[in-house]
């Protein structure tokens, strides 16, 4: 069974990370479980957690409404959590579209 909602709509995105992977150190790649982190998790991370913008403010930046900001900070602090605490490596997906910078 599909589950059909709504389309993601399109986030902006600010930052291109020049980094994709985060481990452990000391553990090969290939014996870690990986947490896969979308770019919009890693955005909206980036606005809250170390640009220190307020969720309406960090919303806008992103061209999306504020429940979906919430959303995919949610899911990043909990991915990143996952990989601390159990010690798994982050892997960071998706790529920066010309016309969303």
């Amino acid at each position: 069974m599909t589950c059909r909602g709504r389309p993601k709509s399109p986030r902006r995105i600010g930052c291109s990370p020049d980094v994709l992977y985060f481990k452990p150190r000391g553990v090969p790649l290939k014996e870690l479980e990986t947490v896969s982190l979308a770019i919009e998790e890693l955005e909206a991370l980036r606005l809250a957690d170390l640009e220190g913008l307020q969720q309406e403010d960090a919303a806008i930046s992103m061209g999306i409404s504020r429940r979906a900001f919430w959303q995919d900070l949610q899911n990043a602090r909990r991915k990143v959590a996952s990989a601390l605490i159990e010690g798994k490596a982050i892997e960071i997906i998706g790529k920066v579209s010309q016309d969303t910078e």
